[in-house]
């Protein structure tokens, strides 16, 4: 479902088992719900088949989401905002991620993603494995692109109180166990937030151009 008549919000994502699919649904949710027309997309698997099937949830994941909608350049390029999720690797996002956002090269060098609303989530499964510092190697791209960088903050009382991540919505997976309500309800806050501040960038462009 969207709106005509809201901001553009892409939600792009990678996701292995499932985890991150939900949480983009979660800020999805949250953003069609301030009036925003929505594109939900996870970005190419790159992984070799043999590291996949080592992992059978991995290889469930795969195999249920094979003919899925891909992110490509385009959905950047519609958007007014967007917001991308990816698992931690090693501190920072995940190499399938890193590549589709390297290959923005293109549009950053004609000033297309100049003046974007960006957001940023992720999730672990250690409780210490780089949940912020993930967010915080996604925003980079954010910054070279000269994008506008909306942290999740502590405006609500579920992100002050419950959640307590401001920098983006965040989930500690135990045991390969799906998001919680504690983490979709902060990724709902967020898709929120940004379509909010995108609408605001939105209608101070408009009056730019009056």
């Amino acid at each position: 479902m969207t709106n005509d008549s809201g901001v553009k919000v892409a939600v792009l994502f990678y996701s292995s088992t499932g985890n991150l699919a939900a949480m983009a649904e979660a800020v999805g949710e949250g953003a069609e719900a301030m009036g925003a027309q929505l594109r939900v997309r996870r970005v190419p698997e790159l992984a070799p088949p043999e590291a996949i099937a080592y992992n059978p949830k991995w290889a469930e994941y795969v195999a249920k989401t094979k003919d899925d909608p891909v992110a490509t350049l385009d959905d950047l390029e519609w958007a007014d905002a967007v917001a991308i999720g990816s698992p931690t690797r090693f501190g920072g996002p995940a190499s399938q991620m890193k590549t589709f956002l390297d290959t923005s090269g293109g549009l950053w060098a004609q000033g297309k993603l100049l003046d974007l609303v960006g957001t940023a989530f992720t999730s672990a499964s250690t409780a210490h494995g780089g949940l912020e510092s993930t967010i915080l190697a996604i925003n980079n791209h954010f910054y070279h692109w000269g994008a506008i960088v909306v942290p999740l903050g502590y405006g609500d009382p579920h992100l002050l109180k419950v959640s307590g991540n401001p920098y983006g919505a965040s989930f500690f997976s135990q045991k390969g166990a799906p998001p919680d309500d504690v983490a979709l309800t902060a990724a709902r806050l967020q898709g929120e937030r940004l379509a909010r501040v995108a609408t605001w960038v939105a209608a101070g462009r408009a009056g730019e151009q009056a």
